[in-house]
């Protein structure tokens, strides 16, 4: 970026708007759902409307970031916002489910690449002792955004209309692309380069059937034993499987391979995709257990989240912070470790005598732990590549916790599922239709439909005392994935984020102990291993 003629401070508001309604855009519907489906219908298809916005995100996320290495950042940012703002006012005047998924669709790609960009274009505006900082920050807004969604959705829809929760992006998109077009200025250091459009159908290819069998898998006619199901998750190896050996034989590949050599992009994605299905856990399936046990309806628990998000940006900013003064893995430990005591108590400590201020308290500590995670994760892989790989290497770590996400909704579904169907087993009157009806148990969640089925005060009382104890379950088995990511944080060895002031190239590694020096207010990022 050209820091002499750019408006740092326009810039970066342009930026937060961005990262602010692509985040948000991720979870602001799922309080509005139920009012959707009762003016639009399709209840068989409502799960498309989160989906499509997801495999549309994790679609486009890496080519857009090889794009912007290759053409400037600028441009497709500006070509993301454009296209996520095309999609909202879709969405807005969607006449049917149909109409709205293939919208939403739209809204996916461009929010594909709007959020690796952001922090590319972060990185790029700031010397290597302020990026933690501004990293931070960002990671922050990015918590705020996701958890604050269902809030601002509940809001919308019961004093405006669902259909705002998708025009009001369009006045902050507006915003953001003023700021952007007329503050951000880049030098475009970039060199001729061919598009891999082979390398970019089998990506398609391989995410959209491994998405495809994640979403379908469990559902109505879609057994995870079934052969149709198999075959997606088969379809989707073999697309896997042909696109990792066109990246290995393209001059140039939407995804440099050799990128993962590197033991801290690789620790870095890695811990990604575990932390994003623990986030998705906890996000869906708390306010599923507080409305389950405590009576309230969606919109009524809309702020449940609040605990884990200010959780969130405490330890996002802390991340940000500390990040030049200790190494990777010293903080990402502690973040695994806080991330594991949380999960822990929302599994061992947690019941269906629990008061709301003992689970705000375990929240508190889960988004402790994940917080961390925005900004450090980032930090560390972009340190870690060269300058024209940045945008690629952000547009992974996007990638990798979406693809977490989505794995996380899918495992942790089925095994809810498994429990609730074990634990409601014996449940005397109850007829094995209404059982197999009520699958998951959400269907009891909504008064409407207990009324529909018949149940009695007393059974639906205990069926949903049996769906949070199926809550529960997820918690316990989450602790394995921040202990998994511990793993991955010993991986990262000594790798520290350093100011190179001896007048090397940028990113030239330090030797350990090298004290800082040279111009001053040119340090250039660079990391040490052991």
């Amino acid at each position: 970026m050209d820091a002499n003629r750019s408006n740092v401070k326009l810039v970066i508001a342009g930026l937060l708007l961005g990262l602010f309604i692509t985040a948000l855009d991720q979870t602001i519907v799922s309080t509005a759902m139920g009012t959707i489906i009762k003016q639009l219908g399709g209840l068989d298809k409502f799960i498309w409307v989160y989906s499509a916005y997801m495999i549309a995100m994790v679609v486009s996320t890496p080519i857009f970031g090889k794009l912007s290495d290759m053409y400037g950042r600028k441009t497709f940012f500006l070509t993301g916002l454009i296209l996520f703002m095309l999609g909202s006012v879709l969405c807005g005047t969607a006449q049917n489910m149909e109409q709205l998924i293939i919208y939403r669709a739209i809204q996916g790609i461009g929010g594909g690449a709007l959020m690796p960009i952001v922090f590319t274009i972060i990185f790029d505006l700031f010397p290597a002792e302020k990026r933690g900082k501004m990293m931070g920050l960002f990671g922050a807004v990015f918590g705020i955004s996701s958890v604050f969604g269902p809030i601002l959705g509940g809001v919308i829809t019961d004093n405006i209309s669902w259909r705002w929760i998708f025009y009001i992006n369009v006045p902050l998109g507006i915003l953001s692309l003023l700021f952007i077009l007329n503050a951000y200025h880049e030098n475009k250091n970039t060199r001729k380069q061919s598009i891999d459009w082979l390398g970019a159908v089998m990506l398609t290819a391989f995410v959209l059937f491994l998405m495809f069998g994640l979403e379908l898998g469990g559902t109505d006619g879609w057994a995870w034993s079934a052969a149709k199901t198999i075959l997606l998750f088969v379809a989707s190896g073999v697309f896997l499987i042909a696109f990792l050996f066109v990246e290995l034989k393209v001059k140039d590949p939407i995804i440099k391979l050799d990128l993962f050599k590197n033991k801290i992009v690789t620790s870095s994605m890695a811990i990604s995709l575990l932390y994003g299905a623990v986030m998705i856990a906890t996000a869906s399936y708390i306010p599923l257990f507080i409305q389950g046990v405590f009576h309230k309806t969606a919109t009524q628990t809309s702020t449940v989240m609040i605990p884990m998000m200010l959780g969130v940006v405490a330890s996002s900013q802390i991340g940000g912070r500390v990040v030049n003064k200790f190494r990777y893995r010293d903080v990402m430990l502690v973040s695994a470790l806080t991330l594991i005591v949380g999960t822990a108590l929302l599994g061992f400590a947690m019941d269906t005598s629990s008061s709301r201020l003992v689970i705000s308290l375990f929240m508190i500590v889960v988004g402790l732990g994940i917080g961390v995670s925005f900004s450090l994760l980032n930090i560390s892989t972009l340190n870690a590549v060269p300058p024209q790989y940045k945008g690629t290497s952000s547009s992974l770590i996007t990638f990798f916790r979406t693809i977490g996400s989505a794995l996380g909704i899918a495992v942790f579904g089925a095994i809810q599922k498994s429990a609730f169907q074990a634990n409601i087993a014996d449940t005397p009157n109850l007829n094995p239709q209404l059982a197999e009806q009520i699958k998951g148990g959400q269907a009891l969640l909504d008064p409407d439909v207990q009324q529909q089925m018949g149940l009695p005060a007393d059974i639906a009382n205990k069926l949903l005392n049996e769906f949070a104890h199926s809550v529960i379950s997820i918690f316990q088995w989450s602790v394995i994935l921040p202990a998994a990511a511990i793993v991955f944080v010993f991986l990262m060895g000594r790798a520290r984020l350093e100011a190179n002031r001896s007048g090397g190239a940028p990113g030239a590694p330090v030797k350990p102990g090298a004290q800082a020096g040279g111009e001053a207010g040119k340090p250039e990022p660079s990391y040490h291993g052991g």
